[in-house]
C-alpha cells in the first residue's frame, strides 16, 4: 500500500512545497535483509578512518584538556557554538585509552552523582561528572579476554546494570554492576576492572559479535541487534536477553523475520493504539525501514508493521517523541547524506518525523533539515529537545516540542550547537560530509549535562544555556 504525502509549507522566505512517500509492507531488498549494506558502510569507513590514522589524526595525546569556556560570541574557544558552553574535555588517552578511538557513550546517575560511560575501541572508561562540569577519570573496564580491539562498541545502562557489545569477534556481550564504581577510594584512581572477574557474560551469539544493543526501561531484558553472522538463525535480528540474574544472562528468544536490525527503541507501549496498549514494543531501525515488533512474548515476537520511504539508504537509528504518549518518533539516515540520495543529497541532513498513532500503518509527516552540511549519527530525546550528534557538525539540538501541534516539522529549530571538529569550518556548506568528529552524545542527565564522545579526540561535558 502505497500513500503520498504533500504540503504546502510556510518558511521566512515564503511558501514552498514538498512530497514525501510512505510505502508500508514494502519488499526488503536482499542486501538490506542480510545486512550487505551495512558491511559496505563499515569498509567505507574502515578504510578512511585507516587513511586517518596513518596521517596521524587518531593520535588523541594531541589534544590538550580543556577547562570551563564558556560559548561568547558563537566561540568556545576554536569551537563554533551557540547557547552551549564548553566544561571541559579529556583525550582518549588521558581517558585511559592507549589505542585513543571513541565511539558510543551513555551516563548512569546515582545519589546524586553523575557518571560518564566512554566506549573506545579498547573497552571503556568510567568518570564521573563533577559539580563543576570536569571529567574525573576513575577507571575503565576493558574489552573481553580473547577479543581484539574493535571501534564499534556500544553501551546501555539498565538500572545499574552496564551493558557493552562489540563488533570484535568473540567479545560477546559484557555486563557490569556499576555500583562498583562507588566503591573506589581516591588511592585507587583509576583503576582497572577484570573483564572476566568483575563482569558477567553472555555467550549466545554464535561468534560474540553484535553491532548494538538495546534496553527497555521497565522490563529486565537486553536486546542484541546486528549479530554476526547475518545468515545463521538469528538474521542480525532482535535476540532477547534475560537479565533477572545478571550474573547469569540467559537466552529468551529471537525475532529474525525482518533480517539484519541496526539499532532499536523499546517501551511498554502508552500510547494512543488501543490494540497495543501495555504491550511491549521495539521500533527497529532496519537499514532501510522503520519495523515496529510487538516483544510481549519473547520467544514470540512478531512484527506488527515495515515501513520505508523515498530516498531510504541506510535508515541508522531513531527515537520516539515522548514514551508516555508515544504518538511521534524521529528518525535518521545516516547514509543518505553520503549517497546523496533523496531529501539529503545536498548534503544537509535530514531528520525525518512520524506519527506512530497507529503501529499497524505509521506515516512519515514531515521532515527537519540541518543548516550544516553533514552526516547524522544518532540522536535521543528528552523533554521536547532532541539531541543529536551529527559526526562533523558536532552536538545539535533541536526544539521538537511543535511536533504534536504540526507534525510537518516546519516549527522545529535549531536551539544550541557546539561543533567540536573545527578542521571542516571552512568548507562550503559549513561542513564535511564523511565520518570524523563525534560518534554520540548523552544529553539525559537531570542536572542538564551532556557528555559528548568523539571518535579521534575524547570526550566533553557541556550545557545548553538558551531558555
Amino acid at each position: 500500500m502505497r500513500s503520498v504525502l504533500l504540503w504546502t509549507l510556510a518558511s521566512a522566505g515564503g511558501a514552498f512545497a514538498f512530497g514525501l512517500e510512505t510505502i508500508w509492507n514494502p519488499a526488503r531488498k536482499p542486501a538490506y535483509f542480510n545486512g550487505e549494506v551495512h558491511g559496505t558502510i563499515m569498509k567505507t569507513k574502515t578504510e578512511r578512518w585507516a587513511a586517518r590514522r596513518a596521517a596521524g589524526n587518531f593520535v588523541s595525546a594531541q589534544f590538550a584538556a580543556l577547562p570551563f569556556t564558556p560559548c561568547v560570541n558563537g566561540r568556545a574557544g576554536e569551537f563554533k557554538c551557540n547557547n552551549v558552553d564548553l566544561y571541559s574535555f579529556k583525550s582518549h588517552k588521558e581517558l585511559g585509552s592507549p589505542n585513543g578511538e571513541g565511539s558510543s557513550s551513555w551516563g548512569w546517575e546515582y545519589g546524586g552523582r553523575d557518571f560518564a560511560i566512554i566506549a573506545q575501541s579498547d573497552g571503556a572508561a568510567f568518570a564521573e561528572i563533577l559539580s563543576t562540569g570536569e571529567l574525573d577519570y576513575i577507571g575503565r573496564l576493558p574489552r573481553t579476554v580473547g577479543a581484539a580491539a574493535s571501534i564499534w562498541r556500544e553501551l546501555r545502562v539498565s538500572g545499574d546494570l552496564l551493558v557493552v557489545g562489540s563488533e570484535a569477534t568473540n567479545h560477546h556481550i559484557q555486563f557490569f554492576d556499576l555500583k562498583k564504581l562507588l566503591t573506589i577510594t581516591p588511592a585507587q584512581k583509576p583503576k582497572t576492572f577484570n573483564p572476566t572477574t568483575d563482569a558477567s557474560i553472555f555467550k549466545g551469539l554464535p561468534t560474540g559479535r553484535t553491532h548494538n544493543v538495546v534496553i527497555n526501561p521497565d522490563l529486565p531484558y537486553v536486546v542484541s541487534v546486528g549479530s554476526a553472522p547475518r545468515t545463521n538463525k538469528f538474521g542480525g535480528g532482535l535476540v532477547f536477553i534475560d537479565i533477572k540474574d545478571p550474573s547469569n544472562p540467559t537466552l529468551l528468544g529471537y525475532q529474525a523475520e525482518d533480517g539484519y536490525v541496526h539499532d532499536a527503541q523499546c517501551l511498554l507501549y502508552r500510547g494512543p493504539d488501543a490494540k497495543f496498549q501495555g504491550r511491549d514494543i521495539c521500533y527497529g531501525y532496519n537499514e532501510d525501514t522503520l519495523t515496529i515488533y510487538d516483544v510481549t512474548n519473547k520467544a514470540n515476537a512478531t512484527i506488527i508493521s515495515r515501513t520505508t520511504y523515498t530516498g531510504a539508504s541506510y535508515t541508522h537509528q531513531g527515537w520516539v517523541l515522548d514514551p508516555k504518549d508515544q504518538r511521534y518518533l524521529l528518525l535518521d539516515d545516516e547514509y543518505d547524506e553520503y549517497n546523496k540520495k533523496g531529501l539529503a543529497k545536498d548534503g544537509f541532513p535530514i531528520t525525518y518525523i512520524w506519527d506512530i498513532t497507529s503501529l499497524s500503518k505509521p506515516v512519515l509527516t514531515g521532515y527537519y533539515k540541518s543548516s550544516v552540511k553533514g552526516i547524522d549519527h544518532n540522536q535521543y530525546v528528552h523533554n521536547g529537545k532532541s539531541y543529536q550528534s551529527n559526526y562533523g557538525n558536532g552536538l545539535r539540538i533541536l526544539d521538537v516540542s511543535s511536533i504534536p501541534s504540526d507534525p510537518t516539522g516546519a516549527g522545529v529549530r535549531e536551539i544550541g550547537f557546539i561543533d567540536i571538529y573545527p578542521e571542516d569550518d571552512n568548507l562550503a556548506g559549513g561542513g564535511v560530509v564523511d565520518f570524523v568528529g563525534t560518534w554520540s552524545s548523552y544529553g539525559l542527565y537531570k542536572s542538564g549535562w551532556i557528555l559528548i564522545n568523539t571518535i579521534e579526540r575524547g570526550a566533553y561535558v557541556v550545557k545548553y544555556t538558551g531558555k
